[in-house]
């Protein structure tokens, strides 16, 4: 018998077990609640609660063990004593400044849908000008307009760089803030890495300048021959027919000031000794040696006038000896548009608007912003001061050598500054 009864009391034991096994269960997984005064770790928001609605304050499940607060309570009284009226006219409060934020997201909305078509439609009429340029219907005739695509040098396609990961073709136009979209297009490749972290940069203001423009850390059509041989100009074909290509220009005019005052306006041995101790040679009559380095030619007051460096563009020995420096060569000559259906044409005159409209189009807008460029751009507004001292039929000459730049992208004739 005692065996028996032990069995039987182990049994009750071992029942009794289960079922406080089973009830803790299912109070974890939601079943049933064994504590019915606990507020619930996520509250699902009321459809109609809003700010100062007795719907956004919650309400203790018991008086006596949790204070309501005083606002909460006075909220309820006023809602006992008017018979609700409180709670309506809180109500009609909220569907109003639910409408009316409604109707500023449908103006929005309706604004950015204006501002993409207007942006849309620009971009087709740069696209249509430079299709008319290139066909010839506004008799402006240059060098290379209609030949083919196969036979531009690879040399001079070595301002066409490449991003394969977001099937990008980005031709960059010195003084046309091409370092910044140099940075952008380095973020978007991850060609390069950040000292600090070990890993590609992810923000493009953070990208050193100086860095961006070593040409070993950007794929451009130039470099296709060495990776891919004989196969570089069929791949070369497919990417311009898949990737989406972009450009930004510059009034050419103003272009040139700002190359002239980035390079010879303060001391740059590389472009004293390249071209500029050239211009002080022929054109300024200096007598003896000039000196060794650029600062020692300043500090003296030694450097080229901006007529020297126009004179210099004009001179055909110039090109003669060598072909001209980017910072200075015509945009059709650095970007071949009359060979490359550009998706995208940006200039810098519009340079946020376009920067943004262009970051949408290629679906990175999430990835990266546009860096904030410097305010200290050459304005336009200079150009009749920088040309003051210029001949007129330099002037006039000066154009007809960058004229196919204004017509293909749309610069009027600077007739102020080619007849004053």
């Amino acid at each position: 018998m005692g065996t028996w009864r032990g069995l039987r009391v182990a049994f009750i034991l071992g029942s009794l077990f289960m079922i406080l096994l089973i009830i803790v269960y299912w109070d974890d997984v939601g079943g049933f609640n064994l504590y019915p005064l606990q507020e619930p770790k996520h509250e699902s928001l009321h459809p109609r609660a809003t700010a100062g609605s007795p719907h956004s304050t919650s309400r203790p499940q018991n008086s006596s063990s949790s204070p309501v607060p005083t606002t909460a309570r006075s909220t309820t009284l006023v809602s006992e004593e008017t018979g609700g009226a409180a709670e309506e006219l809180t109500e009609e409060e909220g569907k109003e400044k639910q409408e009316q934020r409604q109707q500023e997201t449908r103006e929005d909305e309706e604004k950015e849908r204006s501002r993409t078509t207007a942006d849309n439609r620009e971009q087709e009429d740069r696209k249509q000008r430079i299709m008319g340029v290139c066909s010839g219907k506004d008799a402006v005739e240059f060098p290379g307009s209609t030949r083919p695509f196969e036979q531009i040098p690879n040399r001079e396609l070595d301002h066409l760089i490449v991003d394969d990961t977001h099937q990008i073709i980005y031709c960059y136009v010195p003084k046309v803030a091409c370092t910044n979209w140099k940075r952008v297009m380095v973020v978007l490749s991850q060609s390069l890495i950040s000292p600090s972290s070990g890993k590609p940069y992810t923000d493009p203001e953070a990208v050193p300048p100086d860095l961006v423009h070593n040409s070993s850390i950007h794929l451009t059509f130039a470099k296709f021959w060495r990776h891919y041989g004989s196969l570089s100009r069929h791949l070369m074909a497919l990417k311009l027919q898949h990737y989406t290509k972009f450009l930004f220009v510059r009034d050419p005019f103003v272009r040139l000031i700002s190359a002239f005052r980035n390079k010879f306006g303060k001391p740059n041995e590389d472009f004293y000794k390249q071209f500029g101790s050239v211009m002080l040679r022929r054109y300024a009559n200096v007598s003896g040696s000039l000196p060794e380095t650029a600062a020692e030619a300043f500090a003296a007051g030694i450097k080229p006038t901006f007529q020297q460096f126009i004179t210099y563009l004009l001179d055909p020995e110039t090109e003669r000896e060598s072909i001209f420096n980017e910072h200075w060569r015509q945009v059709y000559r650095l970007c071949h548009p009359c060979q490359v259906k550009y998706d995208f044409i940006g200039r810098l005159e519009s340079l946020e608007t376009d920067a943004e409209h262009l970051l949408k189009l290629l679906e990175v807008d999430h990835l990266l912003h546009f860096p904030s460029g410097a305010r200290n751009r050459t304005a336009a507004s200079w150009e009749r001061d920088w040309f003051a001292q210029i001949p007129i039929a330099m002037r006039r000459e000066l154009y007809k050598l960058y004229e196919p730049d204004f017509e293909l992208f749309g610069y009027p004739k600077p007739d102020s500054t080619l007849h004053q």
